[in-house]
């Protein structure tokens, strides 16, 4: 294991989706670095890891970086945690990544939890082909996002915090059109794990009625998935 970053998935909510490999390297590892200890502390005595973990998170990777790859290049093994799913999806990673392949130093991601693959896959959506979008712009450059993603021809898919959700899927129908079909799902593999179908129209007036609660993946049916149904309807 000497020398090597691994990426370590961790439960996006059920613990029970915590593979053996994970808890393994974990405790094999020399160091452990984490998003947020606060969160991992309970994960990690829940597998019976009996270890310090370090922060690494998106305000102090750069600066922690440089030490990091000090202990990759003495032999030491790395694993990097986020505080739910795969590190670097929409989460700290990709920067520290990035510098230890750039210091010639191998990388190993584990393979597990990420909440935007069962969504998709539960959305009922094409799987075929689709573009994983993480979190929109605030404010800057949100416009232009979304008149592009209107033309995207593939599935569309991102996260949402709770207090957007509404503005974002009355934008959506804004600018892709109030019919196109959607599917958002949150909590997942947690107790109150919901998924909603239909138009963004639908959606919205599902969630404008239920508690906002969670963390909200949304996927969005392309245009040209939306052009096939279009025609398959007059054909009908």
């Amino acid at each position: 294991m000497g020398g090597k970053l691994f990426l370590v998935p961790t439960p996006i909510g059920n613990l029970e989706d915590m593979t053996f490999r994970a808890v393994r390297i974990l405790k094999e590892a020399d160091v452990i670095l984490a998003e947020d200890t606060r969160t991992s502390a309970p994960l990690l005595k829940h597998f019976g890891i009996d270890k310090k973990a370090y922060s690494h998170h998106q305000h102090n990777e750069h600066k922690a970086t440089s030490e990091i790859i000090k202990f990759l290049k003495e032999g030491k093994s790395v694993a990097l945690i986020s505080d739910a799913g795969t590190p670097a999806i929409s989460d700290p990673g990709f920067f520290l990544v990035r510098e230890v392949l750039k210091n010639e130093l191998p990388v190993e991601c584990l393979p597990g939890a990420t909440a935007f693959v069962p969504a998709l896959v539960n959305s009922g959506l094409p799987t075929d082909a689709f573009v994983f979008e993480g979190f929109l712009p605030v404010k800057k450059g949100r416009q232009t996002r979304m008149k592009k993603l209107a033309e995207e021809e593939r599935t569309i898919i991102l996260y949402e915090s709770p207090h957007r959700l509404l503005k974002t899927l009355e934008e959506f129908a804004q600018f892709f059109g109030e019919e196109r079909q959607a599917s958002v799902s949150r909590e997942l593999t947690k107790m109150y794990e919901e998924t909603v179908r239909g138009t963004l129209t639908e959606i919205k007036s599902h969630f404008e009625n239920n508690i906002l609660k969670g963390e909200f993946v949304i996927c969005v049916a392309g245009k040209e998935e939306t052009k096939k149904e279009k025609r398959s309807y007059e054909k009908d």
